[in-house]
């Protein structure tokens, strides 16, 4: 649907992220002493929301999160990012998933501990369709996988392009990718068998594409394929990045009504390419958004 701003559901996780600073990754029985910290919601479908927020999108999150008070913290930091919250568990007491990440002050490089998703069986929202004829994109992380397939077969049906963010290979996604248009998945995802942008063709992908890092990302279409460099820029933390290049991709994505075409496929990922580079030039997953906005 033609809209004159883009909106987006992000269906999947979110994690309350205590990101430290440090110069080394502790070994055994070390302490540290970081040098700076940022606490907030975390995840990929989260950060790819806040990103696309920031675009200029209007972003809905589909998600579990929970009534304790971590989770409160959470989902104020979301909505003080413009995400508006559908918390499928928000009868739970229980603390959200909480990721422990350390960012190395001279790379960039994070190390990240995490419960993710596993403490959640979601089913979809009563008001599901009405979410999906409220949005013109919806992205999928691969976490809460039952809720994915459900979410992404209703947006089939609804006629809403969607975006599958493939951070790594996760039980049951086979069943989620022939409901998917758009796949950008990692270096790490592996899928069985074969290499990625080949079993996303088998599966029904028409556009895909595999970002690693500051390598170019390769991606094929239906009738093409190639690749899109990726800017150098001096990196100060790399965490949250493909959460960034998924959101801002949705954004550009969503700004047609129709579905892409490998035109407007690869010059949406030249500009989320982009994004996502300019977020790793400053510690944490938020400070990028004080930069500029709306591109």
């Amino acid at each position: 649907m033609a809209r004159g701003r883009p909106a987006g559901l992000f269906v999947g996780l979110c994690t309350l992220d205590v990101i430290q600073l440090v110069d080394h990754p502790p070994g055994a029985d070390e302490k540290l002493t970081a040098r700076d910290q940022l606490v907030a919601a975390g995840g990929p479908a989260a950060n790819a929301a806040v990103a696309f927020a920031h675009l200029g999108g209007t972003a809905a999150l589909l998600t579990a999160i929970g009534r304790h008070a971590l989770g409160a913290a959470a989902t104020t930091d979301l909505n003080a990012s413009g995400v508006t919250v559908t918390d499928l568990a928000a009868h739970s007491l229980e603390p959200p998933a909480v990721s422990s990440v350390l960012v190395t002050e001279a790379t960039g490089e994070r190390a990240v501990a995490s419960t993710n998703a596993t403490r959640h069986r979601l089913a979809p929202p009563d008001d599901l369709d009405a979410l999906l004829a409220a949005c013109d994109i919806v992205e999928f992380d691969g976490h809460h996988m039952e809720l994915a397939v459900a979410t992404a077969r209703a947006a089939r049906a609804a006629g809403r392009t969607t975006l599958f963010d493939g951070g790594s290979w996760k039980p049951g996604t086979e069943t989620l990718l022939p409901f998917i248009d758009v796949a950008v998945c990692s270096a790490d995802f592996h899928p069985p068998g074969t290499d990625t942008l080949r079993f996303l063709r088998q599966q029904g992908v028409a556009w895909s594409a595999v970002s690693a890092g500051a390598a170019p990302i390769v991606w094929a279409a239906p009738d093409a394929e190639g690749t899109v460099d990726v800017p150098t820029v001096r990196v100060a933390d790399t965490l949250g990045a493909g959460d960034v290049l998924h959101g801002a991709l949705a954004h550009h994505l969503a700004r047609r009504a129709a579905r892409p075409t490998t035109e407007h496929f690869v010059a949406a990922l030249t500009a989320a390419a982009e994004v996502a580079s300019r977020s790793c030039t400053s510690f944490g997953t938020r400070a990028w958004t004080a930069g500029r906005g709306p591109s």
